[in-house]
Order: C-alpha cells, then sequence, then structure tokens
C-alpha cells in the first residue's frame, strides 16, 4: 500500500498508526525527513502505550523517551534484526537507512523471518529511508507508505517559528499582511521542514522580508538536485504562438481549475493533455508556454534518464521523477518526444528483461491514480511508437493532434517572427510569404527568417521580403520529404484526436481538408 497526498485521505501518520494497530509486522516509511517522522512515531508509541527503539548502523540500536535496553554495539544490520525478535517489549523499532542492506542475500531472508515472527506478536519493525528499495522476496510482505510533506498549516508554523528570530517591526509587518500570511506558506509547499526553515531564514537575512522569489528558487535546486527533472523558466507566452486556437481556447477555460474555488464547483482538476503531430509545428512551443499561462512551475522529464543501469533503478527512478514533481505541486510534467522514451515497450520482455514495460507500467498506473495536482502535457511526432494503452480514454483529458498551419497561421507565424526580431510586419509582403511557405511547418517559417537575416547581413543591408522569399525557395519542407508519414497521421487522426486549430476543424467540416500541394 502507499499514501500519495490527497485532501480526502488520511493523514500519513495516522495511516501508519492504524497499520501498527492493525498489527502490521513491517512498514516501510520513504520519507527524507528522519525527525519529523520519528517525532511522529514516538507520540503514537506514547498513545498505544508502547516503547520506541531506533536503530542506526553509526548509533546501534537505542531506546527513545525512557525506553531502557538497546545498545550502542549492535550495529549489525542482521543483529538489529535478532534484537528486535529477541526482545519482550511491546515496542516499535525504527531501522534507519536500511535500504542499502535490502541486497543482502541474509538480511532479506532474515526480514522474511522477522515478517513471520513478529506476526504473533505487538511488535513492529518499521525501515525508515529516502528512497524505496524492495526485494521481489519483500514485496508482499511490507506495507509502503510515502510520508507527506508539510501541509499548508505546518509551513505556516514553522514560517511564525522563523519569525521569532527577527525585530518586532518586521514580524508584525509579515504576520498583518493577509496576503503575504497566504502567499508564503503556499509557495513554501514541496519542501521539506529543514528546507523550509533555511530558506525562510536565507529570505530574511537576505532581502529583510520574505520573498516568494527565494522560495521558489530553492524549489529549483531541489529540482535540479533530483538529476532527472529540469526546471524551465518561463521564456514562452502563448501570444507567441501562432494558431492552435482550438488547442489555446482548452488551455484558457482550464487555467483556473486548480483553485478552490473550482472545486466547490464541482470541477475535477485536469489531468494532463497528449499533444501528437507534425515536428515543428508548435508542440514543445506550447508546453514551454503553458508554465507561464498558468503561472506553475514547469518540470521536463528526460525519459532517456529514467533508464538506469541497474535492475529496479529504472522504476524507482520514475517513481523519484513524479514524487518530486508532486512535491512542488501545483506544476506541469512535461515529457517531451515520448515515443523515444517509451520506444521498445512491446518487445521490452526480451529485449531488457521487461525494464521498459515496468516503467511504462508505473508511470501510467500514475498518470490514471495520481491525486496531486501535476498537470501532465506529453508530446510526441509517431503515434505508431506509442504504445496503446496510453492513447485509452481517462489516461489524458485530451488528445490534441497537431497540423501544418493553414494559410492565416502562417500569416501570424511570420508577423510573430518578424515582431520578435525587431522588424516591422508591415514592411513586408506578408502575402507572398504565406503563398511561397504553403506545406511549411512553422518552425520552417521562422528558419526561413533567420537564415534571410544571416543573408542581408552578410551582404550590408536590411533583411527585405525578397531575403526571405530565397530562403523559402532553398528550404525543403517536411511536408515533402514526410509526405506518407504526414498523410498517416491525418488519417489517424480524423477519428481519434482533437484537432489543435480551429481552421482545420472548419475546413474539415466543410469538406475541403487541407492537402498538400507538391
Amino acid at each position: 500500500m502507499s499514501s500519495q497526498g490527497s485532501s480526502d485521505r488520511l493523514p500519513t501518520y495516522k495511516e501508519v498508526e492504524f497499520l501498527i494497530r492493525a498489527r502490521y509486522p513491517l512498514i516501510y516509511i520513504v520519507s527524507y525527513e528522519e525527525y519529523r517522522v520519528e517525532t511522529k512515531l514516538k507520540s503514537i508509541a506514547m498513545a498505544r502505550d508502547k516503547k520506541l527503539f531506533i536503530w542506526s548502523s553509526t548509533e546501534g540500536m537505542r531506546g527513545v523517551a525512557g525506553a531502557g535496553g538497546g545498545g550502542r554495539e549492535i550495529r549489525d544490520p542482521l543483529k538489529a534484526l535478532d534484537y528486535i525478535l529477541d526482545s519482550k517489549e511491546d515496542a516499535i523499532f525504527v531501522l534507519r537507512d536500511y535500504h542499502p542492506y535490502l541486497k543482502v542475500p541474509d538480511v532479506v531472508r532474515k526480514l522474511r523471518d522477522v515478517r513471520h515472527e513478529l506476526g504473533k506478536t505487538y511488535k513492529t519493525c518499521i525501515l525508515l529511508s529516502p528512497v524505496q528499495v524492495i526485494p521481489t522476496e519483500l514485496e508482499k510482505e511490507l506495507a509502503v507508505v510515502d510520508w507527506e510533506l508539510p501541509g499548508k498549516d505546518a509551513m505556516r508554523r514553522i514560517m511564525e517559528r522563523i519569525l521569532q528570530a527577527v525585530d518586532d517591526k518586521t514580524r508584525e509587518a509579515i504576520l498583518g499582511d493577509p496576503a503575504l500570511l497566504e502567499s508564503i506558506p503556499e509557495a513554501a509547499l514541496g519542501l521539506t521542514e529543514v528546507e523550509a526553515e533555511s530558506v525562510f531564514a536565507k529570505s530574511l537575512v537576505q532581502k529583510g522580508e520574505l520573498d516568494i522569489n527565494i522560495i521558489h528558487s530553492e524549489k529549483e535546486q531541489i529540482i535540479r538536485k533530483a538529476g532527472m527533472l529540469e526546471f524551465l523558466k518561463p521564456t514562452e507566452n502563448i501570444a507567441g504562438i501562432g494558431g492552435l486556437d482550438q488547442l489555446k481556447d482548452w488551455l484558457r477555460k482550464r487555467s483556473k481549475a486548480f483553485s478552490k474555488e473550482a472545486r466547490e464547483f464541482g470541477i475535477p482538476e485536469p489531468k494532463g493533455i497528449l499533444l501528437i503531430g507534425i515536428p515543428g509545428c508548435g508542440k514543445s512551443l506550447t508546453a514551454k508556454a503553458i508554465g507561464a499561462f498558468w503561472k506553475r512551475p514547469l518540470l521536463r522529464l528526460d525519459v532517456g534518464k529514467v533508464f538506469g543501469s541497474l535492475v529496479g533503478s529504472s522504476e524507482e527512478n520514475i517513481r523519484k521523477a513524479t514524487k518530486v514533481a508532486e512535491s512542488v505541486a501545483p506544476s506541469i510534467l512535461w515529457l517531451d518526444e515520448l515515443e523515444k522514451g517509451l520506444a521498445g515497450v512491446q518487445s521490452s520482455g526480451q529485449s531488457d528483461a521487461g525494464t521498459a514495460a515496468r516503467v511504462f507500467g508505473t508511470f501510467i498506473t500514475w498518470l490514471q491514480e495520481k491525486q496531486s495536482p501535476v498537470f501532465v502535457i506529453a508530446t510526441a511526432n509517431n503515434v505508431k511508437m506509442l504504445p496503446p494503452e496510453l492513447l485509452r480514454k481517462g489516461r489524458f483529458d485530451e488528445i490534441f493532434f497537431v497540423d501544418l498551419p493553414s494559410p492565416s497561421e502562417r500569416r501570424k507565424i511570420f508577423d510573430i517572427h518578424l515582431r520578435k526580431r525587431k522588424r516591422d510586419p508591415d514592411l513586408f509582403d506578408i502575402e507572398a510569404l504565406v503563398e511561397a511557405s504553403e506545406g511549411f511547418s512553422g518552425s520552417e517559417a521562422e528558419q526561413a527568417i533567420i537564415s534571410a537575416l544571416y543573408d542581408s547581413f552578410d551582404a550590408g543591408e536590411e533583411v527585405r521580403t525578397e531575403h526571405i522569399l530565397h530562403s523559402i525557395e532553398e528550404t525543403v519542407p517536411l511536408s515533402q520529404t514526410m509526405q506518407e508519414d504526414i498523410t498517416d497521421m491525418r488519417d489517424w487522426a480524423k477519428t481519434r484526436a482533437r484537432m489543435a486549430s480551429l481552421e482545420y476543424v472548419m475546413e474539415a467540416a466543410k469538406g475541403t481538408s487541407r492537402k498538400l500541394e507538391l
């Protein structure tokens, strides 16, 4: 079993308490916050009239809160298990950082023995570790709990505790600002208690106040340390995307869907979208723009880094990546060129001992069941390489097909990129550019402008329409080199996806669906 944090679920300490009361012999708690977890376990032990013992490889076995016994000489992982078996105490035993020993066959075997013997007693053995490493032999033997990070109320208490160290004027100014009291704890969600204390203190020392930007920079550090995720700062906006009106409208309607008002109205939080289509037509640009549009952290997952060299590490990597995304929620998780990362899932049993299939299974299960406000945006260029299970209804809220831009969309694209490079579109023959670029993707139209700028700069003159037309003539667009693939994608999308472009929908309704003019 696993706790992943939901508004309608029990707090994790209550879940652990119920497991202890139900006499679960082995519990695996995943958390970096040893002190915070052990403080709660101490409270549970006292409430249930139990003793609490904590073991580590450096300090041995020691009793906590008046519990006698133990022994600092018991530093061997097997001897620690022997101590638990021999103990006559009605107690909770916490084994810190026990995961490295779960690769030792004798330790795994001994844990199975412990589980069997403890089932007859009122003793509980808890493995406390920042990472989840569970051997196959123990999968059915223990309960797994992901210890939740501090919530908004806890963050407010941490903030108030840190403010005790500042002068009265600063403290009163912060505590007297209702907006700040609401925004600061919310911005800190996703940090551990220690991280929150540190960043609050850093902000007060550096700025003399609690600054949201400093808190966000701390989150960025967390994401960077995770390794597989990249934190992308907003560099694009929705206005910088030419066309795709249906997709933009869909995103606009859901921009407030993570709010408390939306929950009270009965609207569920959006799960995510899958963008399939022709390369260079705005899929990645949309993913980059949505973070700024919704004012949410945008994280890009490098699927290639998920696949580790050690057996079992790939599944742990995808769990860690999704957990980091959840820890900074509400957030947006972007999986770029998804088909490349999932290539070989169908033949995984023969090619990689089933690793790709297990990683894919872990991901789609999380996608289907996640409770945290993480919006997933996945992009793909080749639908044939995607596993069929991913396209089933319920995985994503919507599947959009992104086609080549229409004439009016290309008109907007030329306008956007000329202005982006400090040129007045009115000084160019946009209609001539639109006509000459039939079958061009948005990125190909942009590259035509960039190439023309190089040519005109080399010639020592201002760029003109003729320069861009010349660049267009020299370009062989993907619509020619991938003609058959594009036709196949369009045929697939007719009944399986929603069109990202409103104009494409209108043309299709009239029976004049766009064709490539080659």
